[in-house]
Order: structure tokens, then sequence, then C-alpha cells
């Protein structure tokens, strides 16, 4: 059996001309967000935010949560593959960033599908389950603080619907999972979770090598 194909730049480009389907306000979102400090790092890839839109459509989820916006590439590409009576609540600490993101959803003609909370992730997060949503969404994306990952994943299987999909982004955390001197918060906050996710048996679960790790979690 093969290991893993180790995607060079070649390799990607021709996986991007032959699969992604970035049009222009995608590609202008995602070049301005490159332009910004940090924000090629924090951004998810292209073809990660095609992924999780094609996620969306072929489970037929009408009602999703985003924790983490940043400039809402991610936003809009599952927003766009809602139905048009759909929803998708995304929370962030600022609305710094997903203020840039609201100009390019109004392009795209999807800014009344999309509710930006703003906050502490665990304060919104528990805020909904005190309004009565648990068990409303059919799927859940995590690309927050790494730190708070273990709480945002209770909080999310909380709020997802049975049968629902919670997927959490950087789960490899650019290798520092396996690194023996990476002790900090953050890399703790992603063993943890993925330690958790191993061992909890109310979801199925499978962890992706693609983009910086990607686990896909479902509540049984």
């Amino acid at each position: 059996m093969a290991n893993q194909i180790a995607a060079g730049s070649e390799l990607l480009a021709y996986m991007r001309d032959f699969s992604l389907r970035e049009d222009e306000i995608l590609r202008d979102l995602r070049r301005m967000t490159a332009e910004l400090p940090g924000g090629e790092a924090m951004q998810v890839m292209a073809e990660e935010g095609q992924f999780l839109a094609f996620l969306v459509a072929a489970t037929g989820v009408a009602e999703a949560l985003e924790i983490g916006t940043f400039t809402g590439y991610s936003t809009l590409c599952m927003a766009r593959a809602l139905p048009h009576h759909g929803r998708l609540i995304t929370c962030d600490i600022t609305d710094r960033w997903s203020e840039i993101g609201a100009d390019y959803w109004r392009r795209a003609g999807i800014s009344e599908r999309i509710e930006v909370r703003i906050g502490p992730a665990t304060e919104t997060l528990q805020k909904m389950l005190d309004d009565g949503f648990s068990g409303s969404f059919g799927l859940v994306f995590i690309d927050a603080d790494k730190a708070n990952y273990p709480r945002y994943y209770e909080l999310a299987l909380r709020l997802v619907r049975p049968g629902g999909l919670v997927v959490v982004d950087n789960t490899l955390f650019s290798g520092r999972v396996i690194d023996s001197l990476a002790d900090d918060a953050d890399t703790a906050g992603v063993r943890e979770l993925n330690a958790m996710i191993r061992d909890d048996r109310r979801v199925d679960v499978s962890m992706l090598p693609m983009a910086d790790g990607i686990t896909l979690v479902r509540r049984r």
C-alpha cells in the first residue's frame, strides 16, 4: 500500500487545475487575506473551503455553525452551499476581520444567510445552548484558538444534531503534535482534543492528512 502522497507545488497546481472551482470573489478574498499580517497562514486552503462546501451540500445541511471567522473565506464557501432558506452562524472574538469578509459575502449575494456573533466563543456557544440551540446544526466547523479546542468540541457536540458533522481544522498542527519539545498551550490543546476524539464512543471519526490535518466527527 502506498503512503500519503507529498503534494509539491507542481502536483498541487495539477490538482487545482482539475478540481478547484474558486471563482473571482473567493479568489479576491483569498488574495486580500494573504496580504494581511499572518493572513496566509491563518486562512484555510482554497481546497479546504471547497471541501467544506462539498460537505454542506452533500449532507443537505440547512443550519451550520462556524467557530472562528477570520476574514470569512470558509464562511463564504459554506454559506454558498446552503439552501436559500439556510443559515450559518459564525463566531469570532472580534469583528475586525469579519467586517472585511462581509463585503465579499454581499458581492456573492449570500450575506442574508450569515449571522456573525462576536465574543469569547465558549460564552457564545453556551448562550446558544441556553437559548435552546441544542441539536440544531447539521455541521459545525471549528477553526479558532487551539488552546480551547477541547471546550469547543464538547460544546459543538451538544449543538450538532445526531448524525451531524463536527469538522475540526489544524488537528496535525504543522507536525507539532508529535514534537516532544512543543509544550505551548495551543499544541497541548490540539493534542488533548485528538485524544478525546480517539476515545469518544459517542462519535465516528476520520482524521484526514489534508491541509494542516482535518478531522471529521459524526455524532452517533
